[in-house]
Order: structure tokens, then C-alpha cells, then sequence
């Protein structure tokens, strides 16, 4: 966003175009590893506190619930990695150092 921008010219829209980068990979990382993590804690839950997941009359219930609510967990990932780029570029920002280091 717009936070990172700088009046300094050339100095300040290389930092905003770092700072959008460092967002986009940010957010694809919260975009994979959200759901990974989400699916796997609620998985383990799942059969923690359900004595039939997992069991043989079963029907792989528990599992999709996992992978669904994984699944949804998605976006959300995505979100948080793109807006903890931006909160750290803007506290970068207001400390006084470089928001593109």
C-alpha cells in the first residue's frame, strides 16, 4: 500500500515495490502453510476428542471436516502474511529505517 512510500524519489518506490514482493511471498506462504497447519491441528482434534474418527465403521468423516476447514483457511492465510508485510514495513517506517531492507 501506500504506507511504505516514500518522498525521496527513486529510494522510496524501490522500497514500495520490496515491500509489494515481500507481501505477494509473504502471503503465498500463509497461503500454503495456514491450511497445512490448520488441517493437521484440527485433524489431531478431531481424533483426540472423537473416539469414532478413525475407527473402522468410519466413513472418512472426520478427515474431510479436517480438509475442509483447511481448505477454507486458505484465503485468510493469505491475508494475514500480505497485512504482516505491511505492518512491518510501516513500523520500519516509523522507527526510521528502510522499509526495502
Amino acid at each position: 500500500m501506500i504506507l511504505c512510500l516514500r518522498a525521496t524519489g527513486v529510494a522510496g518506490e524501490g522500497a514500495m515495490v520490496w515491500t509489494v514482493v515481500r507481501a505477494l511471498i509473504f502471503g503465498l506462504v500463509g497461503l500454503i502453510g495456514l491450511p497445512i497447519v490448520t488441517t493437521l491441528l484440527v485433524l489431531t482434534l478431531f481424533h483426540l476428542f472423537d473416539p469414532r474418527c478413525g475407527t473402522p465403521g468410519d466413513s472418512g468423516g472426520c478427515e474431510m471436516g479436517a480438509v475442509s476447514i483447511g481448505v477454507l483457511a486458505a484465503l485468510p492465510g493469505f491475508a494475514l502474511g500480505v497485512a504482516l508485510t505491511f505492518f512491518q514495513a510501516w513500523r520500519r517506517q516509523r522507527r526510521g529505517q528502510d522499509p526495502g531492507a
